[in-house]
This record gives C-alpha cells, sequence and structure tokens, in this order.
C-alpha cells in the first residue's frame, strides 16, 4: 500500500545520544538531522485517549513512507529505513521547527505495521 503524494510532508529526524558530565549528570544532545517523509495527524480514539489522558493534545501520529528493516544493536530495537536513518524511541523529531534547532517533538512508541507509524509527543520546554 503506498501513501498519498499530496498527504505527504518533510520532517527531519535527530538522533539523541545522553553523555555523563563530571557531576555524573546525564546530558541530551541530538545528532545531525535527517529529512524523511511522513503522513501526519492528531492522536485520538479511544484507546490512544485512554493511553494518554491528558496529554492527548500533544500527542502526533506518523506514517513513514518507504520500506524498513528492523535491527537490533546491543539490546536495542531500531527501524532501518531504506535510504534513511535508524529510527528509535527517544529520538527527537522536528516537525514545526527548522531543521538546525532543536527537537520539538520525542517519539514515545513505534508501531511496525504495514508502514513504519511512530507516535510522537511535544517536548517540555521547547
Amino acid at each position: 500500500m503506498r501513501l498519498k503524494r499530496k498527504r505527504l510532508v518533510e520532517v527531519y529526524h535527530r538522533k539523541m545520544t545522553t553523555e555523563k558530565d563530571a557531576e555524573c549528570h546525564n546530558n541530551v544532545f541530538y545528532g545531525p538531522a535527517s529529512g524523511i517523509k511522513v503522513e501526519m495527524w492528531p492522536a485520538g480514539g479511544k484507546l490512544q485517549a485512554e493511553m494518554y489522558g491528558v496529554r492527548l493534545p500533544n500527542i502526533r501520529n506518523l506514517r513513514v513512507d518507504g520500506a524498513y528493516q528492523e535491527v537490533c544493536v546491543d539490546g536495542v530495537v531500531r527501524f532501518q529505513l531504506e535510504n534513511g536513518p535508524a529510527i528509535t524511541v527517544k529520538d527527537g523529531i522536528n516537525l514545526y521547527t527548522a531543521a538546525g534547532d532543536d527537537p520539538d517533538y520525542e517519539i514515545v512508541a513505534i508501531r511496525p505495521f504495514g508502514h513504519l507509524t511512530l507516535e510522537v509527543e511535544r517536548r517540555v520546554g521547547v
């Protein structure tokens, strides 16, 4: 099944990495942005309302265009897109901000259906 081209928008995926500083605090950094084409719609329905409750207005669903392959690296499941980045939970997504800015959304769930479906949540303080 293909996605309709006029519904596709380009968003930017940024891989999250953490580093500990001298005082043992975790600092979050995001890697360079890579563009992916997705179909986007707001969260809704009975199931997502039960799962997210009052956080529901901050959730968006993204359906990724293209083939993917599930890869397990060091016990972490990643979804490698064909000609694209490897996506995992906690990575950043720039939906409404420029590619060079910090991500405004964070991946909270990945559903590997026929198409790769991501649930992203608005980051606090952005």
